[in-house]
């Protein structure tokens, strides 16, 4: 009757080896465990590695830090809060692209439709570099948990320029309801009406969508105004506006600023801001 082998000890090193570096793989502990004396054949070694099923490695889920619940308000000034997201389609012969939407949470103006096969966190970087010199800094950010999104390259970037950075928690798209609702609008009336052939088609037809909904749809939200109305109605009545408009308090971006956001609810407006027909100047 053969004797059982004991392998104890080569387990205990094993074990060892792999909670101080629990990213190698076998010829890694084989050559560390050579290296600090131990003389077991490779073969050996690899029978107990394989039986402690430390060859079967399993991807650790990234896990997205606690976010606070933000009542999700009606900012009362341009750039007080743009809000981002992704939306991913396909072009005819089936490549994957997709869009950076970006949104001004104020008027719903449709600020950046970016769009490529690959958007990572510099790119999204570079679009809101060049829309704060068109546009101006936004006071705060709102986005989801994306993996762009809690880029440790756009949270440095945030507090180099003194932007409070808003996540939404987890499974809560509701909390980014003003992009989401546009995503939605983008859907509907561009991605799932055309087929596109390639990014410059998508490009320009998108240019010619960002035309038409900041200054000819109107929305129902905004009084029934489109967004470039509501923009120059707040800019007429506004004659000495904020300089600079403060950033939201939050636990995820530590920033103490806070402003006086108005409450979303069923109306979004108040009856007096209804659009009336004879309030616009005649042609």
């Amino acid at each position: 009757m053969p004797l059982k082998k004991d392998d104890r000890m080569i387990q205990e090193a094993l074990v060892e080896l792999i909670d101080k570096h629990p990213t190698i793989g076998f010829w890694q502990c084989y050559y560390r465990l050579r290296y600090k004396g131990y003389s077991w054949n490779h073969k050996k070694l690899y029978r107990v590695y394989t039986s402690m099923h430390l060859n079967i490695r399993r991807r650790a889920k990234r896990r997205v830090p606690q976010r606070t619940k933000m009542q999700l308000g009606i900012p009362t000034a341009p750039n007080q809060t743009w809000s981002l997201d992704f939306i991913s389609d396909s072009l005819s012969d089936g490549r994957k692209f997709r869009l950076l939407n970006v949104i001004d949470d104020f008027n719903r103006q449709s600020l950046a439709v970016e769009a490529d096969t690959s958007l990572p966190s510099l790119r999204v970087i570079r679009v809101l570099e060049n829309l704060i010199v068109q546009k101006g800094k936004p006071a705060n950010i709102r986005c989801d948990n994306g993996p762009e999104f809690i880029s440790h390259c756009l949270q440095l970037w945030c507090e180099k320029q003194s932007i409070s950075l808003q996540y939404i928690q987890p499974g809560k798209p509701t909390q980014n309801a003003y992009v989401e609702r546009n995503n939605g609008t983008l859907r509907k009336e561009l991605l799932n009406a055309y087929l596109f052939t390639s990014l410059k088609e998508v490009r320009i037809m998108i240019q010619d969508w960002q035309q038409d909904y900041n200054g000819h749809r109107p929305h129902k939200a905004l009084g029934y105004l489109t967004p470039n109305m509501y923009l120059n109605e707040w800019k007429t009545n506004n004659t000495h506006p904020v300089s600079t408009p403060a950033a939201l308090s939050t636990l995820s971006s530590d920033n103490p600023y806070n402003i006086g956001a108005t409450a979303v609810v069923d109306k979004a407006v108040n009856k007096n801001l209804i659009f009336n027909p004879k309030s616009l100047p005649s042609t």
